[in-house]
């Protein structure tokens, strides 16, 4: 399945998205502001801070990623998100360690993190597949 498939939602098993992955991922670390405290305390602070900023997003690796979630308290998250999907879990984090800092970045468009926590509301993300492959 393409990664574009998966950001439309086309094939997801269970008719989840990887889209909708990302978006449960944010609202469970506490929304935008929440997985960028987490994850720039666990590690990923010069990544997370490109993501959010208005130049370009740097890469974080699959293990990077894990581990920061891990270690921020969301690798049950990711085991969960996994099995619900029907994957591995270091497959998961590959497509999410893609997906994250654009997600991110669409979700902080003036190089600010919204104030608040809660979850990210899917149609805030609607544009985001666009915006990659438009």
């Amino acid at each position: 399945m393409s990664l574009l498939g998966d950001l439309l939602g086309n094939g997801g098993q269970g008719g989840s998205s990887l889209l909708s992955v990302a978006s449960e991922l944010i609202g469970r670390a506490g929304g935008v502001q929440g997985l960028v405290a987490m994850l720039q305390q666990h590690g990923l602070g010069e990544a997370v801070q490109s993501w959010v900023g208005t130049g370009a997003n740097q890469p974080v690796s699959p293990a990077q990623l894990g581990q920061a979630l891990g270690n921020g308290g969301l690798g049950g998250v990711i085991e969960s998100m996994a099995g619900r999907l029907g994957t591995d879990p270091q497959a998961l984090l590959g497509q999410l360690a893609q997906v994250l800092p654009h997600a991110v970045d669409h979700l902080t468009p003036d190089g600010q993190v919204p104030a608040g926590g809660g979850g990210v509301d899917l149609g805030s993300l609607a544009g985001l597949a666009g915006k990659l492959f438009g």
